[in-house]
């Protein structure tokens, strides 16, 4: 998963507009058919379900790290 982060103080109406604008370039078909190219399949969504998928990916892989006892040097 790839996405776009902004400083947690950033305002809502500043999220907002760049969450429109990235789902209005995304769209385009030449954006598109390039990303796809490299092997990445486009998506688009709301921040809160880019937050959602994140917190989740969080949770998953900290079990995985806990679980397997992995721990940074």
């Amino acid at each position: 998963i790839t996405g776009f982060f902004a400083p947690g103080r950033t305002p809502e109406s500043i999220i907002e507009r760049l969450n429109r604008e990235a789902v209005r370039i995304l769209a385009k078909t030449e954006v598109k058919e390039k990303l796809s190219g490299s092997g990445v399949e486009v998506a688009s969504g709301t921040p809160k379900e880019f937050d959602t998928i994140i917190r989740s990916d969080i949770a998953k892989w900290s079990k995985v790290i806990n679980d397997a006892g992995i721990r940074a040097d």
